[in-house]
């Protein structure tokens, strides 16, 4: 394949991750924690889990169904026209995986992090290894490992927009909502069987992973072109491994890409993949990726997934969220840490919600209106969040140590070319 110049990375980003069309199309990812009933501190063999699933066949919504490195289940949905089809269609995926794992004995739970169990690396693929080596290395290990292994999250993919325009009206809206959502949805005040003083433990770690792939891309004194700004994170950013022609797995070469491009040796496939290891809050793949949300108990999920799309999607309702969030648009620490009960993203979430659920009927969806409005009233009026109902920490074993083998590990899949509801990474 032809080499890369900088120009060419940027026409890639331009041309692939902000490719814009009429928006309209929504798509869901959903992960889950996989817990035995009967010993919810016992960690869950992976392969136990893949083949019962395998066992019960594809859903019938269309969902992939992937594993993360901690043995997480995720669920990606198609990309469906309206929001009341995905949530018909994902609803039912999900509810098909979990019959599939009841009669085991084995249970989807739905927090942003693991409260009671340790990391336990499960994952055999070499991308998966390399990441982990690539923490490991750079002092990143515990928050690596427990980002990999123990967290899970809702994530809404939502079209870049309709032209140039709107694509930078909406980039800048979604990292403006993303403290809102955090604070929200917050879902993670336990790890590892100890309070961690955060609603949002899953941000947290996060917070702590590397920088230069995990930070948001829109960030202070920013407000240009977000196709530059992306070009310039992924410049910058430290290539995490690089798989050769020869089918070798190297873990981090020790450069950043542009530092690779001038060494004239990545082509496109490079660039495609070193991408997929970049995990800002809000990243662009030809649609916009909505990653700060926590896991939800299984009657919420599609909460986020509507008000998200609401906001973004129905005009006046994206005003009204622009000036709602414009004060609070770089609150992530204070949303992590504090949720709802931070006055300014209360009022702001209080707003968001109102907009969004006056919103969903304009966009074909008002069968979603009583639960969006169920939540808000159970904790977004309150200034709660679903952290704030754990009263504390279940019982545990003595603090351990992180498990790196793995307790039974087929190896994934080779990860193949993405969708706008694939993820090609363990997140």
């Amino acid at each position: 394949m032809t080499r890369l110049t900088v120009d060419d990375v940027y026409q890639h980003i331009r041309g692939v991750c902000f490719k814009t069309g009429p928006p309209g199309t929504v798509g869901a990812e959903t992960e889950w924690l996989v817990v035995d009933t009967s010993d919810p501190t016992a960690h869950v063999p992976g392969d136990r889990v893949r083949s019962l699933v395998a066992d019960a066949g594809p859903p019938s919504g269309g969902s992939r169904v992937t594993y993360e490195p901690g043995g997480q289940i995720e669920l990606s949905s198609a990309p469906f026209a309206g929001l009341g089809a995905l949530h018909a269609a994902l609803g039912g995926d999900i509810a098909h995986v979990r019959d599939a794992l009841a009669p085991d004995g084995l249970a989807l739970v739905g927090h942003g992090v693991d409260p009671v169990r340790r990391p336990v690396f499960q994952a055999e693929h070499p991308r998966y290894a390399c990441m982990r080596d690539y923490f490991l290395a750079g002092g990143f290990t515990d928050a690596g490992l427990a980002m990999m292994c123990s967290t899970a999250s809702v994530q809404v993919n939502l079209d870049i927009g309709a032209d140039g325009r709107d694509a930078v009206r909406r980039w800048r809206l979604a990292h403006a909502l993303g403290p809102v959502l955090v604070a929200a949805f917050a879902n993670s005040p336990l790890r590892a069987g100890r309070r961690t003083g955060m609603r949002s433990s899953r941000q947290g770690i996060w917070t702590e992973l590397d920088p230069c792939r995990t930070l948001p891309v829109l960030r202070d004194g920013e407000d240009g072109d977000p196709a530059e700004a992306w070009t310039r994170y992924a410049l910058d950013a430290r290539v995490m491994l690089v798989h050769t022609a020869t089918g070798e797995w190297v873990t981090d070469p020790g450069m950043s890409f542009l530092e690779w491009l001038a060494k004239g040796e990545p082509d496109e496939r490079d660039l495609t993949y070193h991408l997929t290891t970049l995990f800002p809050p809000v990243r662009p793949r030809g649609w916009l990726e909505l990653r700060m949300i926590d896991a939800l108990p299984a009657r919420y999920w599609p909460v986020p997934v509507a008000v998200a799309a609401a906001l973004l999607d129905d005009p006046a309702a994206a005003r009204l969220a622009e000036a709602a969030t414009e004060p609070v648009a770089r609150r992530w620490a204070e949303a992590a840490r504090h949720g709802l009960s931070d006055p300014c993203l209360a009022v702001a979430a209080r707003a968001c919600f109102a907009a969004a659920a006056d919103a969903l009927p304009r966009l074909g969806a008002s069968g979603l209106v009583p639960l969006v409005e169920e939540y808000a009233l159970r904790y977004v009026e309150r200034g709660r969040s679903p952290a704030d109902d754990v009263a504390a920490p279940p019982p545990v074993t003595p603090f351990a140590a992180p498990v790196t083998t793995p307790l039974s590990t087929p190896p994934l899949p080779t990860p193949t070319p993405s969708t706008p509801t694939e993820e090609e990474d363990p997140t």
